[in-house]
């Protein structure tokens, strides 16, 4: 990650590598997605580590904002931000990586 970073989000949807990772964290093209649950963190997840998460070119990144009880999702990575974003706040969402799976954004929301 950019200037020696190490994010952790609070989900993260990764390749499996099985013993590899006991030698390294995932590195960015390992990566699915990522998701954050935010409260008190949600400017930082909103504004910095969405950035830092476009910059190395994460596909997807949920955020769960607990305040407003709606989930952000940040797809299409470019020039350090994204550039689709959208806010749900029912229904269900596909995974990039697993277009067959259908996540309900209410469950997503209210865990």
């Amino acid at each position: 990650m950019p200037n020696d970073s190490q994010p952790e989000p609070d989900i993260a949807i990764v390749q499996r590598l099985g013993r590899e990772y006991r030698e390294h964290h995932p590195y960015p093209g390992n990566i699915f997605w990522l998701i954050e649950y935010a409260n008190s963190s949600l400017e930082k997840d909103l504004e910095t580590k969405s950035k830092i998460y476009a910059e190395v070119g994460i596909p997807e990144y949920w955020l769960v904002n607990l305040k407003k009880l709606h989930l952000g999702v940040f797809r299409e990575p470019l020039d350090g931000e994204y550039a689709a974003k959208v806010t749900l706040s029912k229904g269900t969402i596909q995974p990039l990586a697993f277009p067959d799976v259908s996540v309900s954004v209410e469950q997503i929301i209210n865990s």
